[in-house]
């Protein structure tokens, strides 16, 4: 059976909504209608920070990060590239960072590392590149599903992907994924280190959550209600 044939549209909404892993109606854009988005609309309302999408099988889903995950993703990728200060081996990109996976999927991993050897040159490195992450962090919120986040994982594997970070700040705990359905679970007694994809790189949890900043928070001013 081709690839094609495999990927039936949707009959239903929802339909529409299982394949996409049951995330929440509020989550999937009705302009361009499911099914009929392409990778220009997408583009489109990146350009205009119309907020942060992905594209799944030409449908608009909005991507789900609250400011607390975003703060978390932010800091995992800041400890990344320190250790590649002195570890050339590739580059991270953030949640806004477009990877075609295949044709009509188009993910923006949480955190990314890409390999420099798996980088085209700069001249032939396009908008949305065909680039499988190495090491794909999502950082779980509030809006995400288990069956949407088991996609994702199906999808980044089947693209070349060979590590996954998913994070859940809300346990403190992080499940390290070799594999679509193999993972460990760490807690905060434990290391998270970066295999065979980041060779040396190791971060405890203990301090991946630590309360930054803590003591200071509430101090500054709020914007007025209207």
């Amino acid at each position: 059976m081709s690839t094609a044939t495999a990927r039936r549209r949707p009959a239903t909404v929802a339909d529409l909504i299982a394949s996409l892993g049951d995330v929440p109606l509020s989550r999937v854009r009705l302009d361009p209608p499911p099914g009929q988005a392409t990778e220009a609309d997408l583009l489109r309302l990146l350009a205009a920070k119309d907020g942060l999408y992905e594209l799944v099988d030409g449908t608009l889903v909005e991507k789900a990060m609250g400011w607390k995950e975003s703060l978390l993703a932010t800091w995992i990728a800041h400890q990344l590239l320190k250790f590649l200060e002195g570890n050339d081996l590739g580059g991270v990109t953030g949640p806004d960072g477009t990877l075609r996976l295949r044709r009509r999927l188009v993910r923006l991993p949480d955190v990314a590392f890409v390999r420099w050897e798996n980088v085209p040159p700069d001249d032939e490195l396009p908008q949305i590149p065909d680039l499988a992450p190495d090491l794909a962090v999502e950082v779980f919120s509030p809006s995400n599903t288990a069956r949407e986040m088991a996609r994702k994982r199906r999808e980044y594997f089947g693209a070349g992907t060979t590590l996954v970070w998913q994070v859940y700040l809300k346990t403190k705990t992080v499940e390290v994924y070799t594999s679509p359905g193999r993972f460990r679970t760490l807690g905060l007694t434990d290391t998270l280190d970066g295999g065979d994809v980041l060779p040396g790189f190791r971060l405890s949890l203990a301090e991946l959550f630590a309360d930054r900043g803590g003591k200071k928070r509430g101090t500054g001013r709020r914007k007025p209600k209207n």
